[in-house]
């Protein structure tokens, strides 16, 4: 199968593509840098150069491809505080890729959070939309184009994907933020929860989501349903020999910065019907092991 990847050398992409190319298929990665492009063709992947505002480009590419996954996020404005910026390119992406592919039956795949699965506090599943969640519009038109002729589905990720691979994602904010302050910190008793998944574990299933999924589904990369957000700090304020304390609420924003609102969440969540469905069973470590090793913090 030929298979365009949006962020195909992000965290998750530079796991994706060999996953892809492994199992035979051949790979286009948009690329929008030199750097990019030279990953992507040292990984014997062909190379789309572009970004996600050339909706032009997009839609070509993904007409010429046997299928699509999405990855690709401007990660960049959610971090500058404009997430609802970055929703919203994401929504038209989404839309154009679906465009390109109606009534073709090829498969689509993209990717939303497992916080779509269930409020805050409620054990998030596979068959639950939470209403108002973050990026719930994108994943309705990816899940809807089932009904225009797409074979999509949607992979849910939880907030942490973690691996060596992982550079700039949560647990790397987290430490940075640890060694800034001092301080390895979470809210309150830190008894909320954060599910987690280890990388190749999640490029794994998105390979089967392409191959198998069923037009329609909703599936969760989840391997930890729901570690404490405490021990996460605590694991962290040990291999950087800093204290692992509570932050008060009123400086929740000066210490965390743009995850404040995030930290204090409690976000469980199962890959049940995921792991039944595709067969899908995690292999690598998780997240508290993972973090017992060097790579986080050397």
């Amino acid at each position: 199968m030929r298979v365009f990847v949006t962020g195909a050398t992000g965290h998750l992409g530079s796991a994706l593509v060999p996953e892809l190319l492994a199992a035979g298929h051949r790979v286009t990665g948009l690329a929008r840098s030199d750097a990019s492009a030279a990953a992507l063709t040292a990984l014997g992947a062909d190379v789309r150069r572009g970004d996600l505002d050339d909706l032009d480009g997009l839609r070509a590419a993904a007409t010429a491809a046997d299928g699509v996954v999405h990855l690709a996020f401007k990660h960049d404005l959610m971090a500058g505080g404009d997430y609802a910026g970055a929703i919203a390119e994401d929504l038209k992406v989404v839309r154009t890729l679906v465009e390109a592919l109606a009534g073709t039956g090829k498969p689509l795949v993209g990717t939303g959070g497992t916080g779509a699965g269930g409020a805050p506090g409620q054990h998030a599943v596979e068959n639950r939309v939470a209403p108002g969640a973050p990026r719930t519009e994108a994943e309705q038109a990816v899940v809807g184009a089932a009904a225009e002729g797409v074979r999509s589905s949607v992979v849910r990720l939880p907030p942490v994907v973690h691996s060596p691979l992982d550079r700039h994602g949560f647990v790397p904010t987290l430490i940075r933020i640890a060694r800034a302050t001092g301080v390895s910190g979470y809210l309150g008793d830190g008894a909320n929860r954060w599910p987690a998944v280890h990388t190749l574990d999640a490029a794994r299933l998105y390979r089967l989501a392409l191959d198998h999924a069923p037009a329609g589904a909703r599936l969760h990369g989840v391997d930890d349903q729901g570690i404490p957000f405490r021990e996460i700090a605590e694991r962290i304020g040990i291999r950087l020999g800093v204290p692992a304390a509570p932050v008060d609420g009123d400086r929740a924003a000066d210490h965390f910065g743009f995850l404040a609102g995030l930290v204090g969440l409690d976000l469980p969540a199962s890959a049940d019907a995921t792991r039944s469905l595709l067969d899908w069973h995690p292999e690598h470590p998780g997240l508290l092991d993972d973090l017992d090793e060097d790579h986080y913090f050397a």
